[in-house]
């Protein structure tokens, strides 16, 4: 059995690919930690994607949405290994020029689960969120860590 540090290591690798491929705009190296059954809580519309395959082609819509390159990062990650189970959650942001010219440079939440598959962490639950002003109902896209 793995220690909580090596779980945690593991845990980094696999964020540390995750900020690679949406800066490659790899649709398909950003799911491969996904299970095949995620479910995942996203910025957009629906109120859910369900599935690997499904995330892979939110994915695609979202990089294809870019004209270049996108920056992309994940600050202040806290993962938290378990046995079997662990989650992190951390600030992610992206940056980049959309096709419509509108420049995008925005923070958001984010929280994975994880579950230990064989000998492979995979996510199985992924929630992102915008903070909103509560009075005037408006997201909050200028907070910055």
């Amino acid at each position: 059995m793995a220690t909580p540090a090596a779980v945690e290591a593991e845990i980094h690798a696999i964020m540390n690919d995750r900020i690679e491929a949406v800066q490659a705009k790899d649709a398909a190296r950003l799911v491969s930690h996904h299970a095949a059954d995620v479910v995942a809580y996203d910025l957009l519309e629906p109120l859910q994607y369900k599935g690997a395959a499904d995330l892979r082609r939110r994915a695609q819509q979202w990089f294809d949405g870019y004209d270049g390159p996108m920056a992309y990062e994940i600050r202040e990650l806290v993962v938290v290994p378990g046995h079997g189970v662990a989650f992190c959650h951390g600030l992610h942001h992206v940056a980049g020029r959309l096709k419509t010219g509108q420049q995008v440079d925005m923070w958001w939440r984010a929280t994975q689960g994880l579950r230990l598959v064989g000998d492979k962490w995979q996510i199985v639950h992924e929630h992102s969120s915008l903070p909103f002003d509560m009075a005037s109902g408006k997201v909050s896209f200028t907070l910055k860590p």
